[in-house]
């Protein structure tokens, strides 16, 4: 099967190490930017259910379909609740006491394995392999109902929509009276893949993709990366995929939230594989959370390139980039202007009333931070502080000014499952 030759010699380089920095699967990026967005996605629903959980005194069930390394423990386990006091010091959602149990299927046993070793300390996660082509595997079906069926990173687009179908009309049918359902598929609109645009909505398209993006630039075209076929999708597709799910099932399937993942930074705007004219984000992204290194910021300007014939979507993608540009010129001029012995910034560029409030309340947020902070004489607070909080405003930016239909390498659905 390629998609487990792919991800095996993924493995064996070694970048999926539970590593982190500025290269590998666990790089900076997925770990501030990429799993906070899926973490801060989840976060009104965990609330809630946890909330439910407790007043009922039980505990909650995961499974993480696809799981991989275990990356689902990590985040499901690291979404923090809203607005925690600046005192507080325990955030999570799901506190460890509230969690009865988390099992991890996959098909992939160098992965499988993988997970196993990272938390075998924890008594309450345990992995099995199993195969969802053909719905949930017999090792689920012998467990007891989940409250939170997960997925992520892209695993329903492995399957064909009659599969998914089969895998979701399956998680109704074994989930209890109330439950969560997470999906996750890559965007059918990603700048990342430009160039396959054109293939018609109307039909299932899946692309064949490259994990290239684990080796250097220097090195992708010395090695044999293994590639596989993976599904794009928009919202509506999804929306076809659940109605179908729930008639079979006889289930309600209430959708809760759809959002674009990876606008900016997705994996292959560094590889061009798909798109020539993608900048390479990732790298400088990476840079701007990685302590003690400066950032050139010009690197994270965007050229945005249209393609003829797709006005709505070069119309968001304009605006979405032009928004980053916008903030990234403004940081870079309140650094120029800035003097430290008056602590203050000497030519502020005005911030426009007809800009997105996103964008407006980011430049605030940036000049907040400078003017406060850029006296500091020690820790390099450019390096440790600044950039940072332009990585994370760059990130609201994505988050709020997505329309949750396709255009991000990632295209997840949060849906509510009801008996």
């Amino acid at each position: 099967m390629a998609e487990k030759t792919a991800y095996s010699q993924a493995f064996q380089t070694g970048k999926y190490e539970k590593a982190s920095g500025l290269l590998g699967k666990y790089d900076n990026v997925r770990r501030f930017w990429e799993d906070q967005v899926t973490g801060n996605s989840l976060r009104p629903m965990l609330q809630q259910m946890v909330n439910h959980k407790r007043e009922r005194l039980e505990r909650i069930r995961i499974l993480d379909l696809g799981c991989g390394s275990g990356d689902g423990y990590d985040l499901l386990m690291g979404v923090t609740t809203k607005d925690p006091g600046i005192f507080d010091w325990i955030t999570a959602a799901i506190t460890p006491d509230m969690l009865q149990e988390y099992v991890g299927l996959d098909i992939n046993p160098d992965l499988i394995k993988q997970a196993e070793e990272y938390l075998a300390y924890n008594p309450k996660a345990r992995f099995m392999i199993g195969d969802l082509s053909d719905g949930l595997p017999p090792e689920v079906w012998s467990e007891k109902p989940f409250d939170i069926y997960f997925s992520s990173f892209g695993t329903f687009s492995h399957f064909h929509d009659h599969q998914s179908v089969k895998i979701i009309a399956d998680i109704c049918r074994h989930a209890p009276a109330e439950a969560i359902f997470m999906g996750d598929w890559l965007g059918r609109y990603s700048y990342e893949w430009q160039d396959l645009w054109h293939h018609p909505v109307d039909q299932e398209y899946f692309m064949d993709y490259r994990i290239s993006y684990i080796y250097p630039e220097e090195q992708r075209s010395q090695v044999e990366v293994a590639s596989f076929p993976l599904r794009l999708i928009t919202q509506d597709e999804v929306m076809r995929i659940i109605e179908q799910a729930a008639k079979e099932s006889g289930v309600e399937i209430r959708p809760l939230k759809f959002f674009d993942r990876s606008i900016f930074i997705g994996r292959h705007m560094d590889t061009g594989d798909y798109n020539a004219n993608c900048p390479q984000l990732r790298g400088p992204v990476n840079s701007l959370f990685e302590g003690y290194i400066r950032t050139d910021l010009e690197s994270l300007l965007v050229d945005y390139v249209p393609r003829a014939g797709f006005d709505y979507l070069n119309n968001f993608f304009e605006m979405f980039f032009m928004s980053c540009n916008t903030l990234v010129k403004y940081t870079i001029s309140l650094l120029t202007n800035y003097d430290s012995a008056t602590r203050k910034i000497n030519d502020i560029p005005p911030i426009m009333p007809f800009y997105p409030e996103p964008l407006k309340e980011a430049m605030a947020t940036m000049h907040s931070i400078i003017e406060g902070i850029g006296w500091v004489p020690w820790g390099d607070v450019r390096a440790n502080v600044i950039e940072p909080m332009l990585g994370y405003s760059l990130r609201k930016l994505e988050m709020e000014l997505q329309p949750g239909t396709g255009v991000g390498h990632g295209l997840v659905g949060i849906f509510e499952i009801r008996k």
